[in-house]
């Protein structure tokens, strides 16, 4: 029997493949990754049933779609999620304070119409791939880091349960805000990845250090030779964090 590590309710799984690729890469990592994350292009193609394959392999969904739209529309496609089952549902802080408490009370109502636990309703600050100078040429003043926090304190405020940040806001996010907000962080890459797309990547003992609940890792499991053995040494590396 494959040894189950508690580490992998820490691990996301970004399953940014084709479906049935995805279900078999979840499938032989599962004893280390705990969540599959149904992003927008699992979901633009195949909708729902994406998450339904999923659960059938016993992994917790984290659905992520960053909505962003007016209120009334969050809160109807938020509800739709919810009646989902999934674990997790990403929408963004930038829509501000109205949408962002639709998102949470359509994401409650759709869970309980359907009989499923709530999911957390995470805000992503800002993506993990705009440097300074992107973050900056979008309007945002200050560092990438300033604007994630500012971003943060609103989302909290609007009842939110969790924040998606880089790893390397992580640890002002638990400053600021305390230990409550569930805090999720992508960009994650272990010592010597390539770093790709992601501008404000950093090491899973580095993220776990920094006060994240939730890793996302996508390419260094899905590109690497080995991927159980890939994912094996992110868990060993969060355990030991």
């Amino acid at each position: 029997m494959t040894e189950v590590f508690p580490a992998r309710e820490r691990i996301a799984l970004a399953a940014d493949l084709p479906l049935d690729e995805g279900l078999r890469l979840y499938e032989r990592v599962a004893p280390h990754v705990g969540y599959a994350k149904v992003g927008l292009s699992l979901f633009v193609e195949h909708g729902p049933p994406a998450v339904a394959a999923f659960q059938r392999l016993g992994a917790r969904i984290f659905l992520d779609l960053k909505l962003h739209d007016i209120p009334n529309t969050v809160e109807l496609a938020a509800a739709r999620a919810g009646a989902l089952g999934v674990s997790l549902l990403t929408v963004h802080a930038a829509g501000g304070e109205s949408m962002l408490r639709a998102a949470v009370k359509g994401a409650r109502e759709g869970a309980r119409a359907k009989g499923h636990e709530a999911p957390r309703v995470l805000a992503v600050t800002v993506l993990t791939s705009l440097s300074a100078a992107e973050v900056a040429a979008v309007g945002l003043p200050g560092t990438p880091e300033e604007a994630a926090l500012r971003l943060a304190r609103l989302a909290v405020g609007a009842g939110v349960d969790g924040l998606v940040c880089s790893p390397r806001e992580a640890a002002a996010f638990r400053r600021e805000l305390g230990p409550t907000p569930f805090l999720c962080t992508p960009g994650i890459r272990p010592a010597g990845a390539a770093a790709g797309d992601q501008s404000r990547a950093e090491t899973p003992a580095f993220a776990r250090r920094a006060g994240a609940d939730l890793l996302v890792v996508g390419r260094p499991i899905h590109t690497a030779p080995e991927p159980l053995a890939a994912a094996r040494a992110i868990a060993e590396e969060v355990s030991s964090a």
